[in-house]
């Protein structure tokens, strides 16, 4: 394999992005979100008030702690296996984690930890919080014994998707090429034609329709399925997204807190879609497992108890009080995370169905 002729750091991504292009034509989205995102979290962390978006764990410690248990109420009623591992995918700054793990040691529950974070940056967060955990680049150097506690809390999102869009009768991937601003790029139809590997939907679609395959999330998820399945588990999946599949382009840019242009400045902004929540079942029931949900963000907090613990934090410390209940309003209202963002549970088929999806 040729080396790259424009290795990363070496000039602006945009510039080299636009050189690539220049180069050797049209790139799809799937490599252009790709390539975005990987620098985008390599060079900073994107989280709070002073970074470009909020997730749930720095929302409130009810979200983590919610979690933790959940994972430690279905390890239990399956009878407490052996050398458990807590494995996080695209942990952030280690919060959800920590208040995870603290949930789960008031049960005797002790999990190794071990966090799937490819972002130097975000790796010096969460081992201030977290010093024992082991760092991974991928799930593929997991422990391979003992079952496995999976959580996925807006991973998904901000992988890369394949999008097709209808010309006419035909479909064709959808490519980026280069305007003439410095920084900034444009979606187009390319000339290669799509065969196969659509939804039964395609063919009814009108003109300029868009439909997403998530090729990225389909292998992760089918891989780390594979892995439950041999040693045994569970997996809680939460990130914002439908039931599919569906028509519709849903990449979106975040910066400061506001959308942004998704092709404009990459490695600059945060790029994510809305995850098909069916494929991931799918790809789960393809390897054995036991899907459960998607249910809404808000019904499964609110299952899993957030209404008491959010009294609770209230009446230990009164002069955090409003805080709290702003903080639960916006884990679980329907104009707020409650119903786009979505819960799914994984389990092996030995063990006990998992709380909060209850019908």
């Amino acid at each position: 394999m040729s080396p790259d002729p424009f290795p990363p750091g070496s000039i602006p991504l945009a510039e080299r992005l636009a050189r690539q292009i220049d180069s050797g034509g049209p790139i799809s989205v799937a490599h252009y979100m790709g390539e975005a995102n990987q620098h985008y979290y390599a060079t900073r962390d994107p989280l709070g008030a002073e970074g470009d978006f909020t997730t749930a764990p720095e929302i409130s410690q009810m979200f983590g702690e919610l979690v933790g248990l959940a994972l430690a109420d279905v390890w239990m009623r399956s009878g407490r296996r052996a050398d458990p591992v807590y494995a996080e995918l695209g942990p952030g700054r280690g919060t959800l984690a920590s208040d995870a793990i603290r949930a789960m040691e008031r049960t005797a529950l002790a999990p190794k930890v071990h966090l799937v974070e490819t972002s130097p940056t975000l790796r010096g967060r969460q081992r201030a919080l977290l010093p024992h955990a082991v760092h991974h680049d991928s799930i593929e150097s997991l422990p391979d014994q003992g079952p496995l506690l999976i959580v996925a809390n807006e991973f998904f999102d901000a992988l890369p998707v394949r999008q097709c869009i209808r010309v006419g009768d035909e479909w064709r991937e959808r490519v980026v090429i280069r305007r003439e601003e410095e920084g900034r790029f444009i979606p187009v139809a390319g000339y290669r034609r799509i065969e196969s590997g659509l939804p039964p939907i395609a063919s009814e679609a009108p003109d300029g329709a868009i439909i997403e395959s998530p090729i990225a999330g389909a292998s992760i998820a089918y891989a780390l399925a594979h892995r439950i399945a041999r040693q045994g588990g569970a997996a809680i999946i939460i990130d914002y997204g439908y039931e599919g599949p569906a028509l519709g382009d849903t990449l979106q840019a975040v910066k400061a807190h506001q959308f942004a242009d998704p092709f404009a400045d990459p490695g600059e902004v945060d790029l994510t879609t809305h995850v098909d929540f069916t494929v991931l079942g799918n790809m789960a029931r393809q390897a054995g497992l036991r899907v459960h949900g998607p249910v809404g963000q808000g019904e499964f907090l609110r299952q899993l108890g957030i209404d008491g613990r959010a009294d609770q934090l209230a009446r230990t410390a009164p002069e955090r009080a409003a805080e709290v209940e702003a903080a639960r309003r916006r884990l679980t209202g329907e104009q707020e995370m409650g119903t786009l963002f979505k819960a799914m549970a994984w389990t092996h088929p030995d063990w006990a169905d998992p709380a909060g999806f209850a019908r």
